[in-house]
């Protein structure tokens, strides 16, 4: 047992508490996708989207339900989804989408993560000009010939398709995100994730410790309930 006993441990623990913080943040999205559009994923498209992106992070049905149900609910509460945006330490940007049922809780977290590390949250849409928002898909690449998908993708919208790590990414503006879904839907691929993301135009290089600092920020952000996914432009 010894060392290698506790690093395992610490390690499997970590795994877990990442995976509680996937459920948390995509039990908050269906949620919202049901109070937006009903709780029938064959007619509500981001509810599907949803839907699917917990079964590739391995979220139980039991839990995916209740989510449906909860939603379904006039007692649940209704959730404001919020972008904050400011710089870090060493003018690194970081932009943290939101959604929150107190305003005034969140605000006021961000505001304190950021100061303590020695960045400040700024003004909305300072950020417009470093980040560019995408449609990003990851399917299964088993059995697939990517240049010939790339050929049948182009025109719901592809910008860039490409492998990494027995995936195959899938690239799309903004504005083709609703077109590519449905077109992969046709073709019945096993689409692990579908997300909109936003992707840094230009990255800036740190030194390690530089980079430590900013990882602490962002796990430190990544922490919080209210929290759906954090974006930065460090290389």
């Amino acid at each position: 047992m010894g060392r290698a006993f506790e690093f395992r441990k610490a390690r499997k623990f970590k795994r877990w508490d990442k995976m509680s913080k996937a459920f948390t943040r995509l039990g908050k999205e269906i949620v919202m996708a049901v109070k937006e559009a009903g709780p029938n994923p064959e007619t509500n498209s981001r509810l599907r989207t949803a839907i699917n992106n917990a079964k590739g992070v391995n979220m139980p049905k039991d839990r995916v339900e209740a989510a449906i149900k909860r939603a379904s609910s006039k007692e649940e509460k209704d959730y404001e989804e919020v972008v904050y945006e400011g710089y870090g330490p060493h003018g690194i940007a970081i932009l943290v989408e939101t959604a929150t049922d107190n305003l005034n809780r969140t605000i006021a977290n961000m505001r304190v993560y950021f100061s303590r590390a020695g960045g400040a949250v700024g003004k909305t849409g300072s950020l417009d000009f470093i980040f560019t928002r995408k449609g990003i898909f990851k399917i299964a690449a088993e059995g697939l010939d990517i240049e010939e998908l790339e050929l049948e993708l182009i025109d719901a919208g592809a910008e860039d398709i490409y492998e990494h790590e027995g995936e195959i990414i899938v690239e799309t503006a903004f504005t083709d995100f609703g077109a590519m879904q449905k077109a992969l839907e046709e073709k019945g691929l096993n689409v692990i994730s579908a997300e909109l993301q936003r992707v840094p135009n230009t990255r800036m290089e740190l030194t390690d410790e530089q980079a430590e600092e900013i990882e602490n920020l962002i796990e430190k952000i990544e922490e919080d309930d209210d929290v759906q996914a954090v974006y930065h432009n460090m290389a």
